[in-house]
């Protein structure tokens, strides 16, 4: 199936994803979001692949959510399907039956971050931009970003990233336990390529077996942080605090909030 903002190749055991909005720094508009729900739906139904790889084009793994297009007047997101869709993604990701892994290069924000975090195994390079930053425009994370969080660093350590919005390079995110391997600059791809092949040729059956039983006692879990992620998007949507928040950012200034 062809794709306007991925590409899914499958060789064999392997599946390569490559967020593909070069020009944006792979922001997610609602067309990605779309696109990367059904993607990993479609791979829950393969029992032939048993990797998957997921990294992103150009300078960046993603920048998270398209603020521009939030604020794009003849076109604009509509909030309910749009979360629709990221509960979807997160869902379909942390329920897969194959070893994901991301490969970050450049910044990985806010619901790039999420899918990040969604990968059993997480490579970054050193000078890496990971940042949970939704705080920044007003908003909660999204992407079962609360639940991803929480189960790389415990509810304390997840609420001070999340509001602080803190930005960490390869090697702090490591050293908060964020990821799993970091990397020279311009490394994380072949570092990738070692890490499929390693998995190819181990007993990588018993491994997704090892994923499924400790995956499913979350899934109910999972389920309930999307629908108060949801819930808690659409109403800080509607917020001045978010309004001001977007417009800073595109007016490239800092935002004063209220609290309202």
């Amino acid at each position: 199936m062809l794709y306007k903002t991925v590409e899914l190749k499958t060789e064999g055991r392997l599946a390569r994803l490559t967020l593909n909005r070069p020009a944006s720094m792979n922001a997610m508009d609602g067309v990605m979001m779309k696109e990367l729900a059904d993607v990993f739906e479609s791979l829950k139904k393969d029992a032939t692949v048993q990797v998957l790889l997921i990294n992103g084009a150009g300078r960046a793994f993603s920048a998270g959510g398209d603020i521009k297009a939030m604020l794009d007047p003849d076109n604009p997101m509509e909030i309910g399907d749009i979360m629709g869709d990221v509960s979807r993604l997160a869902q379909a990701l942390y329920t897969l039956p194959q070893i994901t892994i991301a490969v970050v290069h450049g910044a990985a924000a806010g619901l790039g971050l999420s899918v990040v975090l969604g990968c059993d195994y997480i490579i970054a390079e050193e000078e890496a931009k990971i940042a949970m930053n939704f705080i920044g425009i007003g908003l909660v994370p999204d992407g079962a970003g609360h639940f991803f969080l929480k189960e790389r660093v415990g509810v304390p350590k997840a609420k001070n990233l999340i509001w602080t919005g803190q930005v960490l390079n390869g090697q702090a995110a490591r050293s908060q336990g964020l990821i799993d391997e970091v990397v020279a600059e311009g490394k994380a791809a072949e570092h990738g390529e070692l890490l499929v092949h390693k998995l190819l040729a181990s007993p990588i059956a018993s491994m997704i077996a090892t994923k499924k039983i400790l995956h499913e006692q979350k899934t109910k879990e999972l389920e309930r942080v999307l629908e108060m992620e949801s819930e808690a998007q659409q109403a800080m949507r509607d917020t001045e605090d978010h309004l001001e928040g977007i417009q800073a950012f595109v007016e490239k200034r800092k935002p004063v909030f209220k609290g309202k």
